[in-house]
């Protein structure tokens, strides 16, 4: 038989076990901020158009006033 204590290589299979178990967690919360990330990204993606549109609308609206207002 062996020479190890089965005490001892329980422990070392808890440690081992705790050992994944943290790495899990470190790793869900990792995903957790890359999918919080994303979301983020896809937002501005969406929103990103709309405010080019409004820029341009409100410039040219700001530079027609102005050329107006020196041509009157």
């Amino acid at each position: 038989m062996s020479d190890i204590p089965a005490d001892l290589d329980l422990r070392e299979q808890i440690a081992r076990i705790d050992q994944a178990q943290a790495e899990t967690r470190k790793f869900a919360a990792e995903q957790q901020k890359l999918v919080e990330e994303a979301l983020k990204l896809a937002r501005e993606r969406f929103w990103f158009p709309w405010l080019q549109l409004l820029t341009l609308v409100a410039s040219s609206a700001a530079i027609a006033a102005v050329v107006a207002r020196l041509v009157r």
